[in-house]
């Protein structure tokens, strides 16, 4: 019954997935997003490697944080103190910028035509590409090449390592390395590699491809299928996909997200799902039911709160504690077909775990999806693994999401948690066999905030709080970033997710120094912060971690600390998120201040919703 239902789902949103951009630009590239917009460096002294850029056009497509426009690659030489000359195009499409934009920069735009698909370039385009740069190089010494593709990696890399070798008499293994150096990974494409060895080298010296970068491995767009030719016109390398080297069969996009998906730990019978039709499927449509126009996770993401939106809580707010447990929306396609999706987007599928339509006992619910975190609560000495719902997005399809909170929590009980609780009373849900309990998330009036930062509330849970939440009554769930959504963290808890990378600095008359430089999100080019990174954060090279600020006194500076690493992410924080919490540590929030303003407004307010505060009972029926 549950293939059938599922076959006949995933047909349906076939039927109607199809996009139209005949009216715009086109998709961005697959891939693209997160892939970070330049080279680190030069390459050679005189070559600029770079991802294509994307013209205004394509803003609609793209958050702030992610543009690259053509003249942020003239803002970024410049910084560089490079002067471009000459830029060369290697995709083979026209629609991703306007050339004359490059040559309004006084920089001569060169096209050359360059397959990226499954391809090595050709010994006639790596000729042109070396008599053009070798002319370009004689009549203007003092200036550099700009040169891309789509990601600026593989295309990219081969061509300016070929010149190196032929045009500079470099080393193979040395002019790898260089463009590896320069703009990490470097080449990561193993028949490229190979090709390279076997042109100027021994194949026999060819190093094993490097690991494929995480933004590869992430499905950041929402472009058309394989069917429609756009989307697959110039990208470089779809044929390969995360986890792969050199394997030349085509492998869905979305493959990549699920390779290095890992649930939270400790919770049973749940998996990733391997199948990439599923995987798409799912992803399509939660995408759908929430109505978020981006890529990523479309999960409400909530903002810190700081000295200026706390006044946000003169309106109508209620409050619950903020969990340190694993965020997950869940969704309920129907029998033996529930899954979870992390912040990475990834889609796990979870076994022995039943719902009820409380319209129908005997119908399993469908087509819906809620929003939560898993917890393991701990009492008399076990580990109860939990999840919490604290939002509903949409109920047997229909959108939920558009009704006020008040509404929306009320639902949570009455369509979900109830009818599993009298479903476990009729024995037609054992509730010792299901791998996780089921309950909603409690919210209280916000006048009780004081009561949810004592120490009677906090050491009567099962597990750590991690902070509040605050969440506005009267407006409707709202995917991507929520800015009335409220988080609060006590000021010695306000933490940013960086991407590390280790640096070691050989400084003339000082000892070397290992160096944390601490990037986020849109920010690629620049280290966001740095830190001392320790011989124990050596392997957390290129990982995600957690860093809290340490606030300096009169005879010490202030410096970020190193708290954990996080598994459950692929990317850092935004550079907007981080400025955020960095001005909420600036200017903190203290539980005094917090406290102070909740209790200067005037009434409190009065909603149908949950009881006062008081601690969680240890035993449920669900």
């Amino acid at each position: 019954m549950s293939c059938q239902f599922l076959q006949l789902f995933l047909l349906l949103t076939k039927m109607s997935r199809k996009r139209n951009f005949d009216n715009g630009p086109g998709p961005i590239p697959q891939r693209w997003l997160h892939c970070p917009r330049k080279a680190f460096s030069t390459v050679g002294e005189k070559f600029l490697a770079f991802k294509t850029p994307l013209d205004a056009r394509y803003d609609n497509q793209v958050d702030d944080e992610f543009t690259f426009h053509p003249e942020m690659v003239f803002a970024s030489a410049k910084n560089m103190k490079l002067k471009l000359g000459l830029w060369i195009d290697l995709t083979n499409t026209s629609r991703f910028y306007d050339k004359n934009i490059v040559e309004q920069m006084s920089c001569k735009y060169v096209k050359l035509n360059c397959k990226g698909h499954g391809e090595t370039p050709s010994p006639d385009t790596v000729n042109l590409f070396i008599k053009l740069c070798t002319q370009f190089i004689s009549q203007n010494p003092t200036q550099a090449i700009g040169i891309h593709c789509t990601h600026g990696f593989n295309r990219t890399g081969f061509l300016i390592v070929s010149y190196l070798v032929q045009a500079m008499d470099w080393s193979v293994e040395a002019a790898v390395n260089e463009f590896a150096k320069a703009r990490p990974p470097g080449i990561y494409k193993e028949d490229y590699i190979n090709e390279l060895f076997q042109l100027y080298g021994d194949i026999d010296d060819a190093p094993p491809a490097p690991a494929l970068p995480m933004w590869h491995c992430e499905a950041d767009d929402d472009t058309p299928s394989k069917e429609e030719p756009e989307a697959t016109e110039d990208n470089e390398d779809d044929d390969q996909a995360c986890g792969s080297t050199g394997e030349k069969k085509k492998k869905p996009r979305r493959e990549a997200a699920q390779i290095k998906a890992v649930f939270m730990e400790g919770i049973p019978n749940v998996q990733p799902v391997t199948d990439m039709e599923i995987t798409t499927e799912v992803q399509k449509r939660i995408k759908n039911l929430t109505g978020f126009k981006q890529s990523g996770f479309p999960g409400c993401q909530p903002v810190s709160m700081d000295r200026r939106n706390i006044t946000l809580l003169q309106k109508p707010y209620m409050v619950s504690w903020k969990a340190d447990g694993t965020r997950y929306m869940m969704y309920i396609m129907g029998p033996r077909q529930v899954f979870f999706i992390d912040r990475d987007n990834a889609v796990f599928q979870i076994e022995g775990l039943s719902f009820v339509s409380s319209h129908d006992r005997s119908r399993h619910l469908l087509d819906t999806l809620v929003d939560g975190e898993m917890v393991i609560d701990r009492a008399g000495g076990k580990q109860h693994p939990r999840y919490l719902i604290y939002d509903l997005v949409s109920l047997e399809g229909n959108q939920i999401m558009r009704e006020n909170f008040s509404v929306r929590y009320r639902t949570i009980m009455k369509e979900i948690i109830e009818p599993r609780v009298e479903a476990m009373k009729e024995g037609r849900i054992i509730r010792e066999r299901e791998p996780i309990g089921i309950r909603r998330k409690d919210f209280w009036d916000v006048q009780t905030t004081s009561a949810l930062l004592g120490e009677k509330f906090t050491k009567k849970l099962g597990h750590e709080p991690d902070g509040l939440i605050f969440q506005p009554i009267e407006e409707p769930y709202q995917a991507g970033q929520c800015p009335t959504v409220l988080k609060w963290k006590p000021p010695s808890h306000n933490s940013v997710d960086f991407r590390l990378k280790i640096v070691t600095e050989n400084r003339p008359g000082m000892l070397r120094e290992r160096l944390g430089h601490l990037y986020v999100g849109g920010k690629n080019d620049t280290p966001f912060a740095f830190m001392k990174a320790t011989k124990e954060m050596i392997p957390l090279e290129n990982k995600i971690i957690e860093c809290r600020y340490e606030i300096g006194n009169g005879r010490q500076e202030g410096k970020w600390v190193f708290m954990r690493q996080r598994t459950d992410k692929s990317f850092p924080n935004s550079f907007n998120t981080a400025t955020a919490v960095c001005q909420s540590i600036r200017e903190p929030v203290t539980n005094e201040i917090l406290v102070d303003f909740i209790q200067s407004l005037k009434e409190p307010i009065r909603q149908p919703m949950a009881p006062p505060p008081r601690p969680p009972p240890q035993r449920r029926p669900h």
